[in-house]
C-alpha cells in the first residue's frame, strides 16, 4: 500500500471544503490503483494530527466515502478500502471570478445538477488576473472538465494563451466568451452588448419620462465593456442624451434622469442619493439594477432590473459536463419592470 500521506493534497486556496478535499485524494489512489481494496486507513486521529486539520473534518471525509461505498468500518478495527478502483468520476476544475450572491446561485445549481458523485475543486480569484494564472498553472492532473469564468479587474491580455493549454473537450466557459480561444470547446455565455440593448429596448416606453440616460461604469471594473457598448449604441440610436459616471459618490441627482446600475455598492449609494434629494423613485428619477434578486422586489415597492439566468447558468453548465458537449449556449436575459422606473 503507498503511504497515503503522499496521495493526499489539502489546497489552502480551494473554496472546496476540506473533506470533500481529502475524500478525492482518498478515491483518486483508489482509482490509480495506489489503495487496494482491504487496505487500511489511518484513524480519525492519526489524520487529523498528521495532517493539522480537524477531526470533524476527517470524520466528514470518512463518512461521505462510506456513502459511496469506498470506505468501511469495523468497530476497534478502523477504517479500510471496501471497493476496487470505481468508473473515473466526474472532476471539475471550477474557477469564478468571485463569489457574489449570483455567484452563490450558479454554483449551487451547478453542484445540484452534477449530482453527489461528482468532485469540484473550486477557486475563486477575486477578478485578479496574476492570481487566475497562479491558480490554472499550478492545476493538478485528473480532472476531466475545466469550468471557467474569465474576468478581470485590469489585464487579462494573456488569457486565451492560458486557456489554449487546456483541453478543449474538457472546457467549459461561463459567463462569457474569451477572445482567442481556438478549438471545439463547451460555453455558457451572456451576450453583453446585445442584452443590455434588447433590455433598454422593451423599457423605451417608461424610459421616455426622462431627459438623460446614465450608467455607472467605475474606470476599474471587471464587467466587459460591450455593455457600455450595448448602452451607448441603443442611446445613440434612440437619441438619448446619455453620460457615462465613474464614480457615483461624486454624482448629483438631478430630476428627470434615469440610471443604470451594474454594481450593488454602487446601487446602495445611488438610492441613498435619490432618497436624500426628495425626488419620487419612478417619477422624477429612475433606476434600473443590473442582476436581480429577491430582495430587489421588495426594497423601495420593487427596483427594475436588467439580468440573465443564474439558475439556467448552472444547470447548463452542468448539462454540457454531464454529456461531455461542446456546444455554446447564449442565456436568456430578462427586464423585470417594477416600480423604480
Amino acid at each position: 500500500m503507498a503511504n497515503i500521506y503522499q496521495l493526499i493534497s489539502i489546497n489552502e486556496l480551494s473554496v472546496t471544503p476540506k473533506y470533500l478535499q481529502l475524500a478525492g485524494s482518498i478515491l483518486k489512489g483508489v482509482e490509480q490503483g495506489s489503495l487496494l481494496r482491504g487496505d487500511p486507513l489511518p484513524s480519525i486521529n492519526d489524520l487529523s494530527f498528521e495532517l493539522d486539520i480537524a477531526k470533524d473534518t476527517v470524520e466528514k471525509a470518512y463518512k461521505h466515502l462510506k456513502q459511496r461505498g469506498i470506505v468501511g468500518s469495523v468497530h476497534g478495527k478502523g477504517y479500510f478500502i471496501t471497493a476496487e478502483a470505481p468508473a473515473p468520476a466526474i472532476k471539475v476544475f471550477l474557477l469564478f471570478n468571485k463569489l457574489s450572491q449570483h455567484k452563490r446561485i450558479v454554483y449551487d445549481a451547478f453542484a445540484s445538477a452534477l449530482g453527489p458523485d461528482a468532485l469540484i475543486d473550486f477557486y475563486i480569484y477575486n477578478n485578479d488576473y496574476a492570481l487566475f494564472k497562479k491558480l490554472l498553472l499550478e492545476k493538478k492532473e485528473g480532472y476531466t472538465h475545466f469550468v471557467i469564468i474569465p474576468h478581470f479587474q485590469g489585464g487579462g491580455e494573456g488569457t486565451a494563451d492560458l486557456l489554449n493549454t487546456l483541453p478543449k473537450n474538457q472546457l467549459v466557459l461561463l459567463d462569457k466568451l474569451a477572445p482567442g480561444v481556438d478549438g471545439v470547446f463547451g460555453a455558457v455565455y451572456e451576450r453583453f452588448r446585445e442584452d443590455i440593448y434588447q433590455a433598454l429596448q422593451e423599457a423605451l416606453e417608461p424610459l421616455s419620462k426622462y431627459q438623460t440616460l446614465k450608467i455607472i461604469f467605475p474606470e476599474y471594473t471587471y464587467h466587459p465593456r460591450d455593455i457600455l457598448e450595448g448602452f451607448t449604441g441603443f442611446c445613440q440610436d434612440y437619441a438619448f442624451p446619455y453620460q457615462i459616471v465613474t464614480d457615483v459618490t461624486q454624482e448629483v441627482i438631478q430630476e428627470g434622469t434615469a440610471y443604470i446600475s451594474l454594481m450593488e455598492d454602487d446601487l446602495v449609494v445611488l438610492l441613498e442619493k435619490v432618497l436624500d434629494a426628495g425626488l419620487p423613485l419612478g417619477e422624477k428619477v429612475g433606476v434600473i439594477s443590473y442582476n436581480d434578486t429577491p430582495l430587489k422586489r421588495i426594497i423601495l415597492d420593487g427596483i427594475t432590473t436588467m439580468s440573465t439566468d443564474f439558475l439556467l447558468m448552472g444547470q447548463e453548465a452542468a448539462r454540457l459536463v454531464l454529456s461531455k458537449s461542446t456546444e455554446h449556449t447564449a442565456l436568456p436575459f430578462r427586464l423585470t419592470m417594477r416600480k423604480s422606473l
